[in-house]
């Protein structure tokens, strides 16, 4: 299935947390955060008030709480609004 935000909408797909600490101990999954940096997957093409700054590969960085979060074909994806993304990682 293919997913095409619309409008100024992004869809991210999170990377994984790291499954062990610096230290060495391994996170059961409840105990893994939430990740803040993402993938863009697809932007959508905007509208009349909003030039989309991002593109499909760029790494961004978002809140925690932000987004609605789906799942297809067993992945998850988020998607958000482009005003919701914090910063590109260069």
């Amino acid at each position: 299935m293919k997913l095409t935000p619309m409008a100024d909408r992004v869809l991210l797909k999170a990377f994984e947390a790291e499954e062990k600490t610096a230290s060495g101990i391994i996170l059961s999954a409840a105990n893994k955060e939430k990740p803040v940096i993402s993938e863009v997957v697809a932007v959508g093409p905007g509208d009349k008030d909003t030039e989309m700054m991002v593109k499909p590969g760029d790494k961004v960085v978002v809140a925690k709480f932000v987004g609605t979060e789906i799942k297809v074909d067993g992945q998850e994806y988020t998607i958000v609004k482009q005003s919701e993304i914090l910063a590109v990682v260069e």
